[in-house]
């Protein structure tokens, strides 16, 4: 059995198609089908479940597939170790940042690349549901993630802030002179929020319900940086995270007022999955990431702009 056999394994449970999935590995389709025939004979299992396209993975596939994760991530671990011991950490490092943490994540990625400059940082915006699968499957060494997901609950798990939530408005609008805003006044305002299927949104959702109010923006986006893309102008506010004022600052022309209640969100993490041998490389992020100081950092640049703003 070799290794690329595996990793050809892995990427058509991955992608889901013959094609794609040889375009992933840089090989040919044949070459690919051929390879995974061959892992079929050396296992004597049915793998592929095959008809006129690819209809996934047979039961014994689905357990070939587990051990494929598995043998990678060991052999990966391998390297990675290896590099260690030479006195240079080597490898890529797989991050799944949820897309509302992507803003603070270089306060964690910039400190790691200087420890090890030799290492590299792969990060990838996924959702809640894809972090935890690829954290299960392997195809994660670690995540920034809420961690108050039930499904996180056997993995090992670092908390870094808590999500504050701020008015960004314009400065000649009807809050930019108020000390604090309630949300049922934001709520009156023409605003730009994450669309509902972010859970960001959801939980501003539920501090404008506690408040008895109801947000009906008038722009949606599924990003923070198609947000942002919306309130340089005048016309529009939002309420954001403070942790994405790390990247995208204070717009020209806008101000930061503080809301009422609640103080604090919900909490973001570090994830790792719980291995053995644990990921060199996961294990190298949480040392950072214990000295990095996320929340002082990002407490003290809220602090900043709520004393200065813009105008």
């Amino acid at each position: 059995m070799l290794l690329r056999q595996l990793e050809y394994l892995v990427a058509l449970a991955r992608e889901r198609h013959f094609a794609r999935a040889a375009a992933a590995c840089y090989v040919s389709q044949p070459s690919l089908s051929a390879a995974i025939r061959r892992l079929e004979r050396e296992l004597d299992v049915p793998i592929v479940r095959r008809g006129r396209r690819y209809e996934g993975l047979t039961p014994e596939g689905e357990v070939v597939l587990e051990w494929a994760h598995r043998i990678l991530a060991e052999r990966d671990g391998l390297r990675q170790e290896l590099s260690a011991l030479r006195g240079a950490l080597t490898g890529a490092l797989r991050l799944g940042v949820v897309p509302t943490a992507l803003p603070a994540a270089s306060l964690l990625t910039t400190p790691f690349c200087d420890r090890h400059p030799r290492a590299r940082v792969v990060v990838e915006s996924l959702s809640s549901a894809d972090i935890v699968q690829g954290l299960s499957e392997f195809e994660l060494d670690a995540a920034m993630t809420y961690l108050d997901d039930d499904t996180l609950r056997h993995m090992r798990r670092l908390p870094l802030y808590e999500e504050r939530y701020v008015l960004l408005t314009p400065v000649d609008g009807p809050l930019a002179g108020a000390a604090r805003a309630g949300w049922a006044q934001a709520a009156a305002l023409p605003l730009c929020l994450l669309n509902s299927r972010m859970r960001n949104r959801r939980i501003i959702d539920e501090c404008f319900a506690a408040d008895g109010a109801t947000a009906a923006p008038a722009i949606e986006s599924d990003s923070v940086a198609g947000l942002y893309a919306h309130l340089p102008g005048g016309r529009w506010s939002s309420v954001v995270s403070h942790a994405w004022l790390h990247m995208f600052g204070v717009p020209e022309g806008m101000r930061v007022v503080p809301l009422e209640g609640p103080a604090h969100g919900p909490r973001v993490g570090l994830v790792v999955a719980r291995s053995e041998p644990p990921s060199v490389l996961a294990e190298e992020l949480v040392k950072v990431a214990r000295g990095a100081g996320v929340r002082d950092a990002l407490d003290a640049l809220l602090r900043a702009h709520l004393g200065g703003g813009h105008g």
